[in-house]
């Protein structure tokens, strides 16, 4: 059973400034502002939410397939995905541009400045979901614009069940086209923040939503998440993570473990604890891809902390 995750590839530029914007930026002279910030230490990441959904679904040992526009830059990020077996089947490089790239500076606050560079994502409508009839399952996740509403309509038109996830790319959309995203998906995704956005967009409720889908799922960080399906709100706790490092790529972890366990027909309950482990596994390391466990590790976790056993089976 394959999985079709439409979404982003990036790199993601991660620098750390050692002391607190705040000190640095004058409030009454924001409308000239004209600062720099020294940031000796630096790193770079694969990331982009397709890359981290399919590294997790990699790890539970699903099929993920990669629906993205890259760039002429891609070469490294391609290598990587070569050394871990994900199909590069539906990346389409697009010529005379950068991949998606973040440029993130974090000062000792864990405040951020954020600039990003959609590069090669805004070519997303130039891949199409009818390439890949191999696929079984799919999720629509940031991408660009257009893109994300070709894919969603033609999941909905090849009868693929996916899964809708507006993330960061909600304010692209009005709330009459978030309505037909909702609409036409058979499951949505939203963290808290996001949730109350859809719901002001819209002008529905998420008990309205939900009845539209066969289930709404809202992530609440480590308080947990509830998943509303069939009338009912199933409260969905997660693990204590061994240490909070590094929040980037838990929600695609999360929603990993969500299209794992739907492949697997199992319940919400399974599924959505599963889901919640992925997230507090990855929390724990830095980036979006640098957690290593195997299939097996994963499922001694899931026991220990749920009190009953699963099989991650390829």
């Amino acid at each position: 059973m394959h999985t079709l995750i439409c979404g982003s590839l990036a790199y993601d530029t991660i620098m750390v400034f050692p002391d607190q914007f705040k000190k640095h930026i004058l409030p009454e002279q924001i409308h000239i502002l004209n600062v720099a910030f020294l940031v000796p230490e630096m790193r770079r990441e694969f990331g982009g939410c397709a890359g981290n959904i399919a590294y997790n679904l990699h790890l539970l040992g699903g099929h993920p397939l990669i629906m993205a526009t890259v760039g002429d830059d891609f070469s490294p990020y391609a290598a990587r995905l070569n050394r871990l077996g994900i199909s590069q089947k539906h990346i389409r490089t697009v010529t005379n541009s950068f991949t998606g790239q973040a440029f993130i500076t974090t000062d000792l606050d864990d405040n951020q400045i954020t600039a990003f560079h959609p590069g090669a994502m805004s070519y997303s409508e130039q891949n199409s979901v009818t390439d890949a009839p191999q696929a079984t399952l799919g999720i629509v996740s940031p991408d660009g614009r257009t893109g994300m509403l070709q894919h969603a309509q033609e999941f909905h038109a090849a009868g693929i069940p996916f899964v809708f996830d507006p993330g960061q790319g909600m304010p692209m959309f009005s709330g009459e086209e978030l309505l037909q995203f909702v609409q036409q998906a058979d499951y949505v995704t939203v963290n808290d923040y996001e949730a109350k956005l859809l719901q002001d967009k819209t002008g529905k409720t998420i008990e309205a939503l939900a009845k539209q889908t066969r289930a709404f799922i809202v992530t609440l960080g480590a308080q947990g998440s509830i998943i509303y399906s069939d009338g009912k709100e199933i409260i969905i706790p997660t693990p204590q993570a061994e240490q909070l490092l590094d929040p980037t790529g838990c929600g695609d972890a999360y929603r990993a473990g969500l299209l794992h366990g739907i492949q697997q027909g199992w319940d919400w309950e399974t599924s959505g604890r599963l889901a919640g482990l992925l997230g507090a596994i990855k929390i724990a390391s830095r980036g979006g891809q640098n957690h290593i466990l195997t299939r097996d590790e994963i499922a001694t976790l899931f026991k220990k902390h749920f009190g009953y056993a699963i099989e991650l089976e390829t």
